[in-house]
């Protein structure tokens, strides 16, 4: 019983150290909303605040340089994602700030990327790998597919729940690894799909509630975002997955010469 308790105070360590930035964020809204701050807006005050938490996080060696690479290239994706989707009235922010683009506040992509610090983080500090990685071409055709349908759904029937059966479908045989000390596990990765999604979840209604966007239904009164945007958010984690995991085979690729493919924790070749 003490060595299991010691595994889950270890795993939840890591857990909360990779939600770093997350937290800064929510703590940034949180005091923003509480505090007035004088002579700028909230907004803006939120974008250089994130941006100084970035710059440390940089500096201190939480986040190595190839990190921050996918931390941008996914800000970039959920800020074009929010252009086109304040666009068509999906969601807004209705407070005054000088960096916002066509009603975005640029601030609005470090939520999309806080997702990609934690993949990141998560996957050093747990020592993650994975079995039965479908590759680049499935991964990448699928995640592009689902980002395409987040605009098109508007225009053309949304197929997200045919993306979710072909999600189930290319990542049947993928396995996450993760060690917690000397100990090693694995979960299939459709399963974290899932779990990290009902988190974001969670973490949206908190951010509606402290006033960083708001629904067309929020206007009068905030209330619960609906269970529907969990499978949004599933979908979404796999675009962020399959950019960090090909980060990391890569990177790995580069070091073992090995191409970069999956690799097996059983595998003595390791």
């Amino acid at each position: 019983m003490a060595n299991r308790l010691a595994q889950l105070l270890h795993f939840g360590y890591h857990q909360a150290m990779s939600c770093l930035f997350p937290v800064a964020i929510f703590g940034t809204l949180t005091l923003s909303r509480l505090v007035e701050i004088p002579f700028i807006h909230r907004y803006d005050a939120i974008l250089f605040v994130l941006l100084a938490v970035q710059f440390l996080m940089y500096r201190s060696g939480l986040e190595t340089r190839d990190e921050m690479k996918v931390i941008a290239v996914f800000h970039l994706i959920g800020l074009a994602l929010e252009l086109f989707k304040v666009s068509m009235g999906s969601w807004s922010y209705p407070e005054p700030a000088y960096t916002k683009l066509f009603g975005v506040p640029l601030y609005s992509g470090f939520m999309y990327a806080s997702v990609a610090s934690y993949m990141c983080q998560v996957w050093r500090r747990l020592r993650m790998d994975m079995t039965g990685w479908p590759g680049l071409a499935a991964a990448g055709l699928l995640g592009g597919g689902i980002y395409l349908n987040f605009f098109t759904h508007h225009f053309l029937p949304d197929v997200r729940w045919w993306l979710t059966a072909l999600v189930l479908l290319v990542f049947r045989k993928t396995w996450i690894i993760y060690r917690v000390r000397a100990a090693t596990y694995r979960m299939p990765l459709t399963l974290a799909f899932l779990i990290v999604g009902f988190f974001i979840w969670l973490a949206e209604n908190i951010a509606t509630f402290l006033g960083a966007w708001q629904y067309p239904d929020q206007e009068q009164a905030w209330r619960l975002v609906g269970f529907g945007k969990i499978s949004s958010w599933f979908l979404l984690i796999i675009i962020s997955v399959i950019i960090v995991a090909q980060l990391k085979y890569v990177k790995a690729g580069r070091t073992s010469g090995d191409g970069g493919r999956t690799h097996d924790p059983n595998d003595r070749r390791k």
